[in-house]
């Protein structure tokens, strides 16, 4: 039985609504770390990526599905989330859509404007299994 997805804080929760990147952590195979700074949305309590069949970050999800990410507030760089946890489905259901929706958070645009010729679209939905934030730093007191 698969465990549920960790919850992320309410108090986080428009970090993720945000027009915040999401920093991906893979390891290849080789053992060495690969951060990339990605586009995502949410799925109920799954974090989902969209990326392209073939790419480095496909072959290496496929092959090893645990993944780290950090979503950093774009408004206040001390309140940020990091995530640990398991890509559970990769699809191409959806992914031409979702791409199109991520377009129009990140870009204001309806359709997303970097399609190229015979690129497959590729969804990758991650089930977050260990969530850690960090919130703002009190105000200094006496300090203007």
């Amino acid at each position: 039985m698969e465990e549920p997805a960790a919850k992320i804080p309410d108090s986080h929760a428009h970090v993720l609504e945000s027009k915040a990147l999401l920093y991906l952590a893979l390891t290849l195979k080789d053992g060495t770390p690969h951060v990339s700074p990605l586009w995502f949305n949410m799925e109920g309590d799954l974090i989902v990526i969209n990326s392209a069949k073939g790419r480095l970050k496909d072959k290496v999800m496929r092959a090893r599905p645990a993944v780290a990410a950090a979503i950093v507030d774009p408004e206040n760089p001390f309140c940020w989330l990091g995530v640990r946890g398991r890509v559970v489905e990769i699809t191409e259901e959806g992914a031409e859509a979702n791409v199109d929706a991520l377009a129009k958070k990140y870009l204001g645009v309806d359709v997303y404007p970097n399609r190229q010729p015979g690129m497959v679209r590729v969804l990758y939905k991650i089930r977050p299994e260990k969530v850690f934030t960090m919130a703002p730093p009190p105000k200094l007191q006496g300090r203007d």
